[in-house]
C-alpha cells in the first residue's frame, strides 16, 4: 500500500495470521485485532463508493473530456497506485482538485511526478485560460504523453515542459511566471534545490500554496533507523521546509503524505532583514493598515447590511456583492416575493440573508425593516439605500401627484432610511451609508423627459454631502453611487430600440452599464477601505457625463 494506514493494516494481516495459527494467543487479543483490522480496511472501501456516488449524481463527473483521460490514464496507472483492496483511497488528486477550486488558482506548476491521471483532472478546475505547467525529466506516459491529455477538452490547459527539470525553472524564472499553486514531488532527486528555487526566485504569487507529494514515505520518513537514502532525502526536504521561516506548512496523512505550504502571513524581521540589504521602511504601507493587506480591508465578514430595491437589477447585485464579500444582507423590496427570490440565490451561496418587504416612503415600513433586521443580527453596519422610480412626461405636463410619487421614494424615502439607520451607525460608533444617485444628478439626459427624477436624484448627492461630512466625526460615513444607463430587461424591449441607439451614440464606452459593473464600487463604499471617503458620488457612466 502507499498510504501509512495501508502498510499498518498489512502488518495488522500477518499479525491476525499469526494469532490464528497460535493458540496461545488470548480470543480477546485476536478481537482487537479483528476491530483494528474492519478500521484500516474499512475507510478506503467507503471512500470509493462515496466517490463513485458522486460521479454518478454530478454532471460534471460524466465519463468524457478530462475525466475520460483520467480513466484512460488510470487502467495504464493501477499497476502504481492502490491500497490492500486494488482501488485507490482517498487520493491526491481529489484534495488537489478542491485545493484548485478553493483557491480559485489559474496558473499551476508540477515539478516531479505525480500520477498521470490527476493532470487532466486538476486542469478541469481552472478557468479557460488557466494553465498547467508540468516539469518532468521524461513525459509521464511516453513519447505520446501530451496527446493523451489532449483527449480531453481541457488539455490546452496543459504544458509538458520535458528536460532537465532545473533548466526548465530557470526558464520559468526569466519569463518572470509566477504560480498560484506549485505541486513537488518529494520522492525525486533534487527536491530540497526545487523547493528552494521556487522560493529563493519568487515563483509564488502572493497568496500560492505548494503541495509536496509523498512526504511521509509509507511511514518509514519518521521510523528510526532507516537507512534507505530515498527516505533521508525526503527526511531532509521536511525539515528544510520546517525551518524555513518564510513559510508554514501541514502535513496530512494522506496516501503516501502530502505536505501543504503557504507563506507565512508576517515574515518575521529576520527574514525581512535578510531580503533587503539595505533595510526597509516597516510601515502600514508594507505591512499593511491594521496588518491587513489591501484585498482583506475589502472584506466584510461579520457585517450587516440591507439593500432597498434589493428585488431587482442594481438592488440586486449589489446585494450579491455585499454578500460575495463577507457580509449577511437583508433584501428589501416593495414586493416581498421579490425579495425572497433574491434572499434565495444569496442562501444558495451560502451567504445569510433575510427578505423583508418595505415600501420606504412610509415611516413606519422603513422602521419596521430596521427593527427585524436588529432583532435578527444584532445592528446595521452597511445601509445600502438604493429603492427609486422614474416617472417619464414633459416638465408642462408633470403632475403633482408624479411629482410628490417620484420623490417619496427617491428622497424622503432615502432621507428616511439614512435616519432609521443613521440612529443605531451613530450610537455604536459606526456604520457606512450608500445611496444610489444618478448620472441625472450631474446632466440632463435625453431626449427622454424626467424633471421629476433628474431633480430627485441631485437631491440625492446633496443630502448625502451634508450627512457625509455631518456625520463622519462620529464614526459614519455616507457616499453615493451615480451610474449611468443600466442595461435591464426593460430597456431591451422592442419599442426603446431606437432609444437605446440614440443612448449609445453619446456613450464613450459604447455600451450601457451592466449591474455587475457597479458591485466594486459598492463593497468598497461597504468596507475599511473607504475609511477616509464621505460625502462622495462615485460616478460609474462609461463617459456619458463627459460628453
Amino acid at each position: 500500500s502507499e498510504t501509512p494506514a495501508g502498510h499498518i493494516a498489512e502488518n495488522l494481516l500477518k499479525a491476525k495470521e499469526i494469532a490464528l495459527n497460535d493458540s496461545r494467543v488470548p480470543e480477546q487479543l485476536r478481537n482487537y485485532l479483528q476491530k483494528a483490522l474492519d478500521v484500516a480496511l474499512g475507510l478506503d472501501p467507503y471512500l470509493d463508493a462515496m466517490a463513485a456516488s458522486r460521479r454518478k449524481t454530478s454532471p460534471e463527473h460524466m465519463p468524457g473530456d478530462a475525466e475520460g483521460a483520467e480513466s484512460r490514464v488510470r487502467l495504464q496507472d493501477t499497476h502504481a497506485s492502490g491500497s490492500l483492496n486494488g482501488k485507490s483511497c482517498l487520493s491526491t488528486g481529489q484534495i488537489l482538485r478542491m485545493f484548485v477550486h478553493m483557491i480559485r488558482a489559474r496558473k499551476i506548476l508540477l515539478i516531479g511526478n505525480p500520477k498521470g491521471y490527476t493532470i487532466p483532472a486538476i486542469a478541469k478546475e481552472l478557468p479557460d485560460d488557466g494553465k498547467i505547467f508540468v516539469c518532468a525529466e521524461v513525459p509521464y506516459l511516453g513519447v505520446n504523453s501530451q496527446e493523451e491529455f489532449d483527449y480531453s477538452s481541457d488539455g490546452k490547459k496543459i504544458s509538458m515542459q520535458v528536460g532537465p527539470v532545473a533548466d526548465t525553472l530557470k526558464a520559468l524564472h526569466a519569463e518572470d511566471e509566477h504560480f498560484d499553486m506549485v505541486f513537488i514531488d518529494a520522492d525525486q532527486r533534487n527536491a530540497v534545490q526545487y523547493y528552494s528555487f521556487v522560493m529563493d526566485n519568487h515563483l509564488l504569487s502572493m497568496d500560492a500554496v505548494i503541495c509536496v507529494e509523498n512526504t511521509l514515505m509509507k511511514g518509514q520518513v519518521y521510523l528510526e533507523n532507516v537507512s534507505d537514502e530515498n527516505v533521508l532525502a525526503v527526511r531532509k526536504l521536511n525539515s528544510v521546509i520546517n525551518s524555513d521561516p518564510r513559510v508554514e506548512q501541514v502535513i496530512l496523512p494522506v496516501q503516501s503524505g502530502l505536505s501543504l505550504i503557504r507563506r507565512s502571513s508576517m515574515p518575521p524581521d529576520a527574514v525581512v532583514e535578510s531580503k533587503f540589504q539595505a533595510g526597509v521602511v516597516k510601515d502600514d504601507v508594507f505591512w499593511g493598515c491594521r496588518r491587513q493587506r489591501i484585498l482583506e480591508r475589502l472584506r466584510l465578514d461579520g457585517r450587516v447590511a440591507y439593500v432597498t430595491g434589493g428585488g431587482q437589477g442594481i438592488g440586486r447585485a449589489f446585494a450579491h456583492a455585499l454578500g460575495e464579500a463577507g457580509a449577511k444582507v437583508a433584501v428589501v423590496d416593495v414586493v416581498l416575493a421579490k425579495a425572497e427570490a433574491v434572499a434565495s440565490e444569496l442562501s444558495l451561496k451560502g451567504i445569510k440573508s433575510l427578505a423583508l418587504a418595505a415600501d420606504v416612503s412610509k415611516p413606519e415600513d422603513v422602521q419596521r425593516m430596521v427593527d427585524a433586521i436588529v432583532a435578527r443580527w444584532g445592528t446595521v453596519h452597511i445601509a445600502c439605500n438604493n429603492a427609486g422610480i422614474n416617472l417619464n412626461s414633459a416638465s408642462e405636463e408633470t403632475s403633482l401627484e408624479e411629482w410628490d410619487k417620484t420623490f417619496n421614494v427617491n428622497l424622503r424615502g432615502l432621507f428616511l432610511c439614512c435616519q432609521a439607520a443613521g440612529r443605531i451607525m451613530l450610537n455604536q460608533g459606526y456604520g457606512k451609508i450608500i445611496n444610489t444617485a444618478s448620472m441625472a444628478s450631474l446632466i440632463v439626459p435625453h431626449p427622454q423627459k424626467q424633471l421629476a427624477y433628474n431633480a430627485s436624484k441631485a437631491g440625492v448627492v446633496k443630502l448625502t454631502q451634508t450627512l457625509g461630512t455631518e456625520w463622519i466625526d462620529r464614526g459614519v460615513k455616507v457616499n453615493c453611487i451615480s451610474p449611468g444607463i443600466v442595461d435591464t430587461p426593460l430597456i431591451r424591449s422592442q419599442e426603446l430600440r431606437p432609444l437605446v441607439r440614440r443612448w449609445l451614440a453619446t456613450i464613450p464606452a459604447g455600451r450601457l452599464a451592466q449591474p455587475t459593473d457597479l458591485q466594486a464600487a459598492v463593497v468598497y463604499l461597504a468596507s475599511d477601505a473607504s475609511d477616509y471617503m464621505t460625502g462622495h458620488n462615485l460616478v460609474i457612466e462609461g463617459g456619458q457625463s463627459l460628453w
